[in-house]
């Protein structure tokens, strides 16, 4: 993907969902296409229509920062938003063709995970993958240790595995947020091949990723509450609160919580006696998957 093009159409993609009314704009009737005309988001931006033409049309112009903030306002963008139009407007070198190193969970990390014991924790890594857990989120997700390393991939479970699949009573709204995690990673390298791998793949065997994808929705996984229905324990409502390393800007350390007086949390100690016993688990081998 060249960034250019990638930034054209998502910009493309967030105007054809912005009404005029939305925006104080009069609707004249019928319109070719949908949400603003590209005349109308000029104005709104304080930038020419031919500019912002090019722009669009990924025609190899890079707009200043004070135009993506003018263009994200009249687009309503939201901060994640707003971060990747900068994301991909970054300058950059050429493609990178090196190996990429294999992704690295430090040792503070995997002491910080052997430690939460009656929490559900997991580092993600590029592309979502999955590289390192503790039992409870083992107990939680899903066997990480039984899957093959390229299986350890949350955008990939959330698709293509049945038992993920039936986990999630929202099963729409987590594969959505789930679309714009990825696709709000996908900025950092567009031309990461493990990553048109994995959306090649998704794209081909499930229609509602393709359509998703296509939409170009993005989202940085901060906080939140998921559902489960667990065949074990039952229903359960956690809440999720995601850390970055410092020193990994590229990982994520996710951890599940509940208040001590709810269902879930008397739900989530059922299912810690049945990883008491069992040690944490983490991807420590390097394969094509987990390359950086």
């Amino acid at each position: 993907m060249d960034q250019w093009s990638e930034l054209g159409e998502f910009l493309r993609a967030r105007r054809a969902q912005v009404r005029p009314q939305d925006v104080g704009l009069p609707d004249y009737g019928r319109r070719r296409v949908p949400g603003l005309r590209r005349e109308e988001l000029s104005m709104l931006a304080g930038v020419s229509v031919e500019h912002y033409t090019r722009i669009e049309q990924g025609r190899g112009v890079r707009p200043s920062a004070q135009v993506l903030d003018a263009i994200a306002s009249a687009l309503g963008l939201g901060e994640a938003e707003r971060g990747h139009v900068h994301e991909l407007a970054s300058p950059r070198g050429a493609p990178r063709r090196r190996q990429r190193r294999p992704q690295r969970v430090s040792a503070g990390l995997v002491t910080l995970l052997e430690q939460l014991h009656e929490h559900p924790a997991f580092v993600l890594g590029r592309r979502m993958q999955v590289l390192a857990w503790n039992p409870m989120a083992a107990a939680l997700l899903g066997d990480f240790g039984a899957m093959e390393p390229r299986q350890r991939n949350m955008a990939r479970l959330v698709f293509l595995d049945d038992s993920t699949i039936a986990l999630y009573p929202d099963w729409e709204r987590v594969a959505r947020e789930t679309v714009a995690f990825l696709r709000r990673d996908s900025a950092r390298d567009l031309n990461d091949p493990q990553l048109a791998e994995l959306v090649g793949e998704l794209s081909l065997k499930s229609e509602h990723f393709r359509r998703w994808w296509n939409s170009r929705e993005v989202k940085d996984k901060a906080s939140g509450t998921k559902r489960f229905t667990h065949p074990l324990v039952g229903e359960l409502e956690l809440h999720y609160e995601t850390f970055q390393p410092a020193a990994h800007q590229d990982q994520a350390l996710v951890i599940y919580s509940t208040r001590a007086d709810t269902p879930s949390y008397s739900a989530l100690k059922v299912l810690a006696t049945f990883t008491a016993s069992t040690d944490a688990a983490f991807a420590a081998e390097s394969t094509p998957s987990q390359s950086r």
